[in-house]
């Protein structure tokens, strides 16, 4: 069986992914998500409340439907990396990367030796079907995705030399770190954070791989399309429904509804 990563190949033909951030850390709610389309669903291990069983939950709920998953682990830890891949994730999202070193360590967790040190341990695990697919270990290595997370000064500092490591797949902007590292932490649609993240895409882009971010305002999300950005996340579940629960009470309180849209540039 050929390596299958959709969502990897779509980057590298560099068609527009646009995707949801899943927080509630609920499967049937990741499942009601995949019926509305987006290209990709972020199941988020770093700031919302999953661990290994509920990202496994979360990967089998969306499992059949066309809608990719990608996993944000709580960091780059070799171990943790290889639970996530042998549960099934194809894709993965680190965050807090600043330097090529930190980004050549993990591109070696994720693949298997002797490109890597990926712990082998697949015949057992969801990854291969448990052995059904019986050419995994041929494929796998081919198979994963990786995006890493420059959200920090020190990172943008370093972008030319993270985006130059092989098995570095894509860059995504965390706007909300950035614009903490940068001294605004109340306000990532300062001029200057903008200003930083449109000059990081351009470097990324002028890399050759691919650049995203999450924006909760429609016209900046656009904006990133529209300079070559591949994946952009344009909502998160959890303020989904609480923005539209807020707004359906409004209705019936006679007073405005609490908790504005978040600010552009927003992101976890």
């Amino acid at each position: 069986m050929p390596a299958h990563n959709p969502f990897k190949t779509a980057l590298a033909t560099r068609q527009p992914q646009i995707g949801l951030w899943l927080s509630m850390a609920a499967p049937y709610l990741a499942e009601v998500a995949a019926t509305a389309h987006y290209d990709w669903l972020l199941i988020d291990g770093e700031h919302a409340p999953n661990d290994l069983r509920s990202t496994l939950a979360a990967l089998q709920a969306l499992a059949p439907y066309p809608s990719q998953p990608v996993v944000r682990v709580a960091h780059g830890d070799a171990t943790l990396i290889k639970q996530v891949l042998d549960i099934g994730a194809k894709t993965l999202l680190v965050p807090m990367v600043d330097t090529a070193e930190q980004a050549r360590s993990i591109v070696a967790a994720m693949r298997y030796a002797p490109q890597g040190m990926r712990g082998v341990g697949s015949a057992i695990a969801r990854s291969s079907r448990w052995s059904d697919r019986s050419d995994y270990m041929a494929v796998a290595n081919d198979e994963v995705c990786l995006l890493v997370q420059a959200e920090t000064v020190t990172a943008l500092r370093n972008l030319e030399a993270l985006c130059a490591v092989d098995g570095v797949h894509g860059v995504f902007i965390g706007p909300a770190d950035l614009a903490a590292s940068m001294g605004h932490p109340t306000d990532p649609g300062h001029p200057d954070v903008l200003s930083a993240i449109e000059m990081a895409m351009k470097t990324i882009l002028a890399s050759g791989k691919a650049a995203g971010t999450l924006t909760s305002d429609p016209a900046l999300a656009q904006r990133y399309l529209d300079l070559g950005c591949t994946f952009v996340a344009v909502g998160v579940d959890v303020l989904v429904f609480a923005q539209a629960a807020r707004r359906l009470r409004a209705q019936f309180s006679g007073r405005p509804a609490e908790g504005d849209p978040a600010k552009p540039g927003t992101a976890y």
